[in-house]
């Protein structure tokens, strides 16, 4: 029985952090026919696939980087779907995987954003119809505004994640039979409800990305 529920967020297991391999499990559990062999799994997958991209063309003004965003939205939700199962590590409940996945995509479009297009990139500082006495003032707030887009990013994904085992985590403590089975129903619907924030949190990371590279 685990004792305490919040070690499903310590990724430390003795001399080596082996709870980190629970992050790319989903490359050996799903066998590769399962891409190939036609089912419901795969024609809802398809289905997503073809809703988000079309979304994501309106966007995107680059060919051929919605498969990096897609993969992006895939890997996040396998995560963040894994972290609901009794006994697994949360990895999407840390800011170091999160971060990991924000920081190097953002500064990758802001490098080539100010190399390949750099006027364009100083027209983003001042919005359209700004007064002359305000432009100083716009700059450093779009500024600041553009360095903290990959932390907000990472922030937001963890803190989602994390929030719902915290909950449950407190209302289990309780070693009240009748009150055992009251939360009974809440963690139901607790569950459900953290299923629903695992897919948003990673459909909201991709679009987002995706909002960020259509400015360069």
């Amino acid at each position: 029985m685990m004792m305490n529920l919040f070690s499903v967020f310590d990724p430390c297991t003795g001399y080596m952090s082996l709870n980190w391999l629970s992050t790319m499990m989903f490359m050996v559990t799903i066998n590769y026919k399962m891409w190939f062999i036609k089912n419901n799994t795969t024609w809802i997958i398809n289905k997503m696939y073809l809703n988000m991209q079309k979304e994501m063309f309106n966007l995107m003004p680059y060919k051929g980087s919605t498969l990096m965003f897609m993969s992006m939205f895939i890997m996040i939700l396998i995560n963040n779907i894994m972290g609901l199962l009794p006994y697994t590590f949360t990895s999407s409940s840390h800011l170091v995987f999160s971060m990991s996945l924000a920081l190097p995509m953002w500064l990758t479009m802001m490098s080539y954003g100010w190399l390949m297009k750099t006027n364009k990139m100083f027209k983003h500082l001042v919005p359209i119809g700004t007064p002359s006495m305000l432009m100083p003032f716009m700059i450093i707030i779009e500024t600041i505004s553009n360095l903290i887009r990959p932390g907000s990013l990472a922030v937001r994904l963890s803190a989602n994640m994390i929030a719902g085992h915290l909950l449950m985590s407190l209302l289990g403590s309780n070693n009240s039979m009748m009150m055992k089975t009251i939360l009974l129903t809440m963690f139901m619907m607790l569950m459900t409800f953290e299923l629903a924030v695992s897919i948003i949190q990673s459909y909201v990371f991709m679009t987002l990305m995706t909002l960020y590279s259509s400015e360069i």
